[in-house]
């Protein structure tokens, strides 16, 4: 049995690794890495009750640019049933000779479990920044900057049939960000003169629906594959050199992704997890910056 587990593991990463070639797009506003939006190990609730976490990604996005992202995380079970949740995250992306880095968001949430198998998550995000970096005196695109900009409502669901899990969830931006890119500012033999104009960006939000199972390979080891569905609700909008607000045709749609997670357990303390993911189909326009083609992050907790 556990042989067919790891061909079923081993064809989904070759799938994957296949989409690579075609697809563009794993478009994630933040809510995807929510703690208890993420899929967990079916493990017992640990003695400690709180955990570190400390992590980094690499992530290929559109524009020849680069992005790699750091964060630091805190989670406290108050009880078997309700737990909190507080995350920081930065972000520096490289390409076309322009580099970026600064602080991102904030994310904090709560976690109520009902039963065993269902669970809800109430949460924000707050920006570190207002969407409107810029670099040299000119304005950048939002695929240079290192937050949306927006303050952000999260609330999701998850369900557990066995060793199933499902997750649903509404990420919805309250506010909007202050970002003032207009691409014919620039010179035509300037990268940024093809990248969409997003002066006084307005982003919708998102929904989520996730299905993941785990595999107990040994011991210490799990894997987890899973499909990420994200469906971006209504097209994203801007204003162009006349003062009128447009939409931005195609930025609607669904994206799906897939992902795979593999968790060690060091001992009953220490943990790594190693994460892949990759679009499968994608929103025709990803202005927001969010596009990744490929992303592999890596984290480490500390439990006490």
């Amino acid at each position: 049995m556990k042989n067919q587990y790891l061909y079923s593991f081993f064809f989904l990463l070759f799938a994957m690794s296949s989409s690579l070639l075609q697809a563009q797009g794993c478009s994630d506003a933040g809510f995807c890495t929510v703690n208890s939006l993420k899929p967990h190990q079916n493990d017992s609730i640990s003695v400690q009750k709180n955990q570190l976490k400390v992590g980094f990604s690499v992530g290929k996005a559109d524009n020849n640019i680069t992005a790699y992202s750091q964060y630091a995380e805190y989670n406290r079970q108050i009880n078997s049933k309700f737990a909190i949740n507080a995350k920081m995250t930065s972000l520096s992306q490289v390409g076309n000779g322009i580099s970026t880095f600064g602080l991102s968001d904030v994310y904090l949430s709560t976690n109520y479990r009902l039963n065993k198998n269902l669970s809800f998550t109430l949460g924000t995000k707050i920006p570190l920044t207002d969407g409107n970096k810029t670099k040299n005196g000119g304005n950048l695109p939002m695929d240079y900057q290192t937050s949306l900009g927006t303050f952000d409502f999260i609330v999701g669901a998850g369900y557990q049939i066995k060793k199933l899990q499902l997750v649903a969830a509404l990420q919805q931006p309250l506010t909007q960000n202050n970002n003032q890119f207009v691409a014919e500012n620039y010179l035509v033999k300037s990268p940024l003169r093809s990248f969409q104009t997003t002066k006084d960006f307005k982003r919708s939000g998102d929904v989520l629906f996730r299905v993941s199972y785990p595999f107990k390979i040994t011991e210490k080891l799990q894997i987890t594959p899973g499909l990420l569905n994200i469906y971006h609700l209504s097209n994203d909008q801007f204003t162009d050199t006349f003062g009128t607000e447009r939409e931005i045709d195609g930025s609607k749609g669904l994206t799906v992704n897939g992902n795979l997670f593999f968790d060690y357990n060091l001992n009953e303390v220490h943990a790594i997890q190693l994460s892949l993911g990759a679009p499968f189909a994608v929103r025709d326009v990803r202005p927001d910056g969010l596009t990744r083609s490929f992303i592999a992050n890596l984290e480490y907790s500390f439990k006490f």
